[in-house]
């Protein structure tokens, strides 16, 4: 970690909230759905498509996990209403994962009906180890009976690659990215070498397969090895897409736009954006040091 990190990830906790929400503001889009409405129809009329996701996670209560799978399902239609590019991204314990595995089942299984009704996607998202296994079990159980429905694997994680031998022979749709939560080294690669070379390999192991991907990378090296592959396998762009964060490395999506690939833009919005701040920035220091350049244009 740089000194410049470190220092940001340091003082968070004694950072007036304003300020906080300065620093964020770049990579969410807002409080309320108007804010991620807008945001969504900025990308598109770039050519950009999005995921939305609306912030909050390890909920206390099921009336919570129950108002935010309700939450989506109206995020759902106002897409379908107002014609938007846009598909969804929802977190397990945001639907209720730690208090009953099944009861979080149903609610996704909700949202996703909802969204085959609009003829829309959902992608759960993955969250730290301690549900990796449960975020497997659940998207294989869904996928049983919906098409609609895709995941997220990380490269860092050790069992990436088993994961990707079982997900491979369901022809999973995934988003494949490094990997964000600060994870212990049993479980976890912490070389970034050793975390590059897994994402290269597990992505060229999907894509020969004919899974289709959400390649998700701000790295350039990878995303020349994506490229490399694509070109290579002849496939074409309805095969595959590249996916960002919101206000990461935009000259970099223009750049894979520009060039006539698709591209995803992950859109988080919500009452919950200062905790979900500084939970982000805490477990990712890299992504401290670059919105503190970013914002001061350093």
């Amino acid at each position: 970690m740089s000194l410049l990190n470190k220092l940001v990830v340091l003082t968070l906790p004694f950072v007036p909230k304003p300020i906080v929400h300065y620093f964020s503001k770049r990579y969410i889009a807002g409080p309320h759905v108007e804010d991620a409405v807008r945001v969504i129809r900025e990308l598109n009329s770039k050519g950009i498509m999005a995921t939305v996701d609306i912030l909050g996670e390890e909920i206390k209560d099921k009336s919570e996990a129950e108002a935010a799978a309700a939450g989506y399902c109206d995020l759902l239609k106002i897409i379908n209403e107002q014609k938007l590019d846009a598909n969804v991204s929802l977190k397990l314990t945001h639907m209720g994962l730690k208090l009953d595995k099944d009861f979080c089942y149903q609610n996704i299984r909700d949202i996703i009906e909802t969204a085959a009704k609009y003829n829309n996607f959902v992608r759960i998202d993955m969250e730290d180890h301690t549900t990796t296994s449960d975020t497997i079990e659940i998207f294989l159980r869904l996928k049983k009976d919906y098409e609609n429905v895709g995941t997220v694997i990380q490269a860092y994680m050790r069992r990436t690659q088993k994961d990707l031998n079982e997900l491979i022979k369901h022809k999973a749709n995934l988003r494949y990215c490094k990997g964000i939560y600060n994870e212990p080294r049993e479980v976890a690669y912490k070389d970034m070498a050793i975390i590059n070379e897994n994402f290269k390999y597990g992505l060229e192991k999907l894509l020969h397969n004919k899974c289709y991907v959400g390649i998700a990378t701000h790295d350039e090296k990878l995303v020349w090895h994506a490229l490399k592959v694509i070109d290579e396998l002849g496939l074409k762009r309805e095969e595959y897409e590249f996916q960002m964060l919101l206000g990461v490395d935009e000259q970099l999506r223009d750049i894979i736009v520009n060039d006539g690939h698709r591209l995803r833009v992950y859109v988080p919005f919500g009452e919950q954006w200062y905790a979900y701040s500084v939970r982000r920035l805490k477990e990712n220091p890299n992504m401290a040091g670059y919105v503190f350049k970013a914002v001061f244009g350093l």
